[in-house]
This record gives C-alpha cells, structure tokens and sequence, in this order.
C-alpha cells in the first residue's frame, strides 16, 4: 500500500519507535510514552498524547499515520454476532467479526484485501486477491473491535478474508505487536492463525518460537474431494500438508486444530468419516467441524444435523477430540466463509 513516506504507527515495534524517537534528537523515554498512549490508553489521534510535546506530535503526525482504517458500516445478527465493514486509508474495504461469548470476546480478523486461493465454498476468494494488509492495518482491527466492544478483546483469529501465510511477514509482525506485555498484551495462546494449507508458512510458523494456536483447513479427506474444494491442493497436496503438520505437533508440541466444512453430499458420507479419523489419528490433533455456512455463489448445501453428530459420535469414539462450530451471523453473512461484501466486492471487480 503506498502511503507517502509514512508508516503505521500501530506497524511498528517499540524499539523501532525508540531508534526513530533518537534519531529524530529527543529523549528514550518518549517512545515509551507514547506506546502506553497507543495501546494502554488506546487514543484516537495525536493530540490526545497529553505528556508529549506539540513540537514532537506534529512531528509524529509528519511522520505516521495514526489511523489505518475508518468504520464504514456495523451489522449485528440475531445472534449477537457483530459484522465490522472499514474503510482503509487507500480506499479498499475489509471486513472483521466480533463472536462474543459469555466467557470471551472473540474478534475475527482479515489479512488481506480478498484472496487468492479460491475455495469453492468461501465467499472470500471469488473475486481475487486485491493486496496485502500492512501490520498496522491488522492491528487497527484488534483496536476496532475493542472500541466496539467497549472492552479489551480476549482472543483473536486469522479467520477473516485472505490467507494469512500469504501474508506471512506482515501477519507475524501484527502478531508480535499484539502479544507484546508492555502494549497490546494479548496472550500468544489466545492468538490464533489459520491456513488453507500453504506448506512453507506452517514450516516456517514452527520456528517462531510463539505459543500461537495453528488452525488447518482440511475440509476433505481424500486427494480427489479436496482438489475438488480446495485449490491449494494442487501446490500442497493432503499427503504433504498432513507431514508437515505431524512435523510440526512433534517439533513444538503444539496440538493442531483441523477445519472440516460440512456439504452434503460431499464430504460428508460414512466412507469420509472413516478416511477423516484414519488421517487424524496419526498423530494428537483436534477437529473442528464446521456446517457449511451456504453463499450464493456455491450450489452447495449444508450436511444434516444428524450426519453431524454422526461425525462427532465417530470422531470421539476414535479417541480425537471434536468440536462444532454452529454457524452465528448467517443473517448478516458474518459466518465463516461468507465474508465479502456487495462494496468490497464492487471495489474488486473495479481494480
């Protein structure tokens, strides 16, 4: 994103506010200062920071930009879930969730403008990847969503619109900001990232040294199902991705969450379920199954209830711990894979 010179003050490290903050001939402290105005505090603009000089503000203000993203539109669904439509400083549109719970206040959050992997049931990659989030850009939705909230969140997803490993630099740098103790402070194990299965990102994921939760998109058990629903399939293939992850629960002794979307008639029949626990008990692992949150650009339909809880009786009893994902926000297509909206989608199709 071409912003100028400038960077997003929410993109950067404290010591690098702090190398900035020297080098522009005023004292260490001020950076911290300042940081407890961004994330303690969670100010709006510059001239909130009441302990920093007028002379260092416009300085900042010459040098940053503070606000990565502007509210455009809130939705709330029946549910209580809460769709937050922004307005990003180049003009592009991103969407986040807000699932609140009596225990947690969940924020689902995007990584990119659209994307590129194109799964057949998500409404996220039918147009195409525009760009990027910078860091900056990510954290500003974790800062939205409190200010929606009213509270600070409890946990964070990269569930939202865009494959977070094709954005990996980006996404881990928002990750590292929003873990920090002396800022944001939200703990690594209430972050987690998920992928659609690109290979070099878990691998490369496994020498973080971060306690972050990993979330796989498995959604087939079998080569020939997935590369039906799941073009990245055909780069990382369902033998690769499933190496890979046992690499990766034995290397950092993380326990992996596995995604499993539900379409009738799909992936959803007595042979898949017996491939699906073939594949997940080789090594510890979880499994989420997901009831397919229909879109109208996918003829697809949602598994019977019973053929669900057929799943789960299956799973549980093959040892592999399993949770379902009931759809929330269908009414306002906050759901999982119905992310985009009419604007985004008009801004996409006009790139």
């Amino acid at each position: 994103m071409e912003t100028g010179e400038k960077q997003f003050i929410h993109g950067i490290f404290l010591s690098e506010l702090e190398e900035w903050i020297v080098a522009a001939g005023e004292k260490k402290f001020r950076a911290k200062q300042i940081w407890q105005w961004l994330y303690h505090h969670e100010v709006q603009g510059w001239g909130e920071m009441k302990n920093i000089p007028q002379a260092l503000r416009d300085r900042l203000e010459a040098a940053f930009v503070f606000q990565a993203l502007e509210k455009v539109e809130v939705q709330e669904s029946s549910t209580g879930t809460r769709k937050i439509l922004s307005r990003l400083v180049d003009g592009e549109l991103i969407e986040e969730v807000l699932i609140p719970a009596p225990d947690r206040r969940t924020v689902c959050v995007s990584s990119q403008v659209g994307c590129m992997f194109g799964c057949a049931f998500c409404a996220s990659g039918q147009l195409g990847v525009k760009r990027n989030l910078k860091a900056g850009e990510i954290v500003g939705e974790a800062l939205a969503a409190q200010r929606e909230y009213g509270d600070r969140i409890t946990n964070l997803v990269f569930m939202g619109i865009g494959e977070p490993f094709d954005n990996y630099d980006e996404v881990m740098r928002a990750v590292r900001i929003l873990n920090d103790p002396d800022g944001f402070c939200l703990g690594a194990r209430r972050i987690t990232i998920s992928t659609c299965g690109v290979v070099p990102g878990i691998q490369r994921l496994e020498n973080e040294g971060l306690q972050v939760e990993l979330s796989v998109s498995l959604h087939a058990p079998s080569e020939t199902v997935r590369d039906s629903l799941m073009p990245v399939n055909q780069s990382w293939p369902l033998e690769e991705l499933m190496e890979v992850c046992r690499l990766y629960t034995r290397n950092t002794k993380r326990i992996i969450t596995f995604e499993y979307t539900m379409i009738r008639d799909v992936n959803d029949s007595q042979e898949d379920c017996r491939e699906l626990i073939g594949l997940l008990t080789k090594f510890p692992c979880r499994v989420n199954l997901i009831p397919l949150s229909e879109i109208e650009e996918y003829e697809g339909k949602t598994s019977a209830r019973e053929t669900v809880e057929y799943f789960i009786k299956q799973l549980e009893r093959a040892g592999i711990n399993t949770t379902v994902r009931w759809s929330k926000g269908v009414d306002v297509n906050a759901a999982c894979g119905q992310l985009r909206s009419k604007s985004m989608g008009k801004s996409l199709r006009d790139s």
